[in-house]
């Protein structure tokens, strides 16, 4: 099968073929329809993650296709159905799966980290009957990629952990894969949504997507701080740091009401530090949220499926592209800002 590796971090993306892969017991392979480029894949590719320990190394983790195969042990149902499956693949067996966590289980395996990614034309999905995702008709798969991680992280960002209501006013920091994704959602349940982001062109785009107030991120803190209290009357109700910068969490949680909610989405540092003496102060809740368990995907599939919340509108500009110009555009994120989703043809 084709595919897109690289020999080691920072070294350069190339296509190549390479043995199709076989459906483990309790797993399917997937042929893949559509697939995410994302800045978490150029943060493996980067050298900022422990898990990616074998080279060549395929990258990519937001899928969705059709099921080709399936190993001992799951339903052959299976075989033929367009699918999804969440970047965070649970091993469904664990007293943390048991309990539905399965966004958190200990034994997590993923696609383009810890295995062989889906910038491939197929990739296997482990314990298949844990994670994956059947898409309903009107889903197609070419517009379901994201649903694998920036569109199910932030779904379950804003509905379940910053528990949005229709008229919370929300403030979206960063306007990558996954802020764009939350400023929609949280859109499509009925709040009110300012964001900020460094990039003129990521802000047009949540502004698109419907936010009120978009800020440049690059603006001193306590000016932006003002500017959402201004805004907000006081502070929001819910904050989401879709970005991982330490300076956006803190001014984050500093333009947040009272009792109000702060999501971290965005991987920190482990030297970030929190203004507690405003957490504890306000009676602040900071939450972690990391992707969403295959178990949780129906309310997201039917926001979808009702038209509550466009996928095509978090498309990036033009068709699909190749394999090679997804290895150009990878090694290229860390340079630009968001213009949306581009999704990857493993076929091109």
């Amino acid at each position: 099968m084709r595919a897109l590796v690289y020999d080691a971090f920072r070294e350069p993306l190339r296509v190549t073929e390479l043995p199709d892969p076989t459906a483990p017991a309790g797993g399917a392979v997937v042929r893949v329809l559509s697939a995410g480029l994302c800045r978490s894949d150029w943060h493996g590719w980067m050298g900022h993650d422990d898990d990616i320990a074998t080279f060549p190394h395929v990258p990519g983790h937001e899928l969705a296709g059709v099921v080709e195969s399936v190993g001992d042990g799951v339903d052959p149902a299976w075989v033929g159905r367009p699918v999804t499956a969440p970047f965070v693949q649970a091993c469904g067996a664990c007293p943390t799966c048991a309990a539905g966590d399965g966004q958190v289980c200990p034994h997590q395996r993923q696609p383009g980290f810890t295995d062989p990614g889906c910038f491939a034309e197929r990739v296997v999905v482990h314990a298949a009957g844990t994670n994956l995702v059947a898409l309903p008709d009107d889903v197609p798969p070419q517009v379901a990629a994201g649903l694998g991680c920036r569109v199910a992280t932030a779904h379950r960002a804003v509905v379940a952990r910053g528990r949005v209501a229709p008229g919370d006013t929300v403030l979206v920091s960063g306007c990558g894969g996954v802020g764009l994704a939350s400023v929609a959602i949280a859109v499509a349940a009925g709040a009110r949504v300012a964001a900020t982001d460094p990039d003129p062109a990521s802000r047009a785009r949540a502004e698109a997507l419907g936010a009120e107030l978009t800020l440049d991120a690059a603006l001193d803190p306590a000016e932006l701080v003002a500017a959402v209290a201004d805004w907000s009357d006081g502070g929001v109700r819910v904050g989401i740091e879709a970005v991982g910068s330490p300076a956006a969490c803190r001014t984050g949680i500093l333009a947040l009401g009272r009792r109000a909610r702060h999501v971290q989405v965005g991987l920190l540092p482990p030297a970030a530090t929190v203004p507690m003496e405003r957490v504890i102060g306000w009676e602040l809740d900071v939450l972690g949220s990391h992707g969403m368990a295959a178990a949780d995907y129906a309310v997201l599939l039917d926001d979808v499926a009702g038209g509550r919340l466009d996928l095509g509108a978090l498309l990036a500009p033009g068709d699909p592209v190749g394999l090679a110009k997804a290895g150009t555009l990878l090694a290229r994120m860390g340079e630009a800002g968001s213009r949306g989703m581009v999704l990857v043809d493993p076929t091109r």
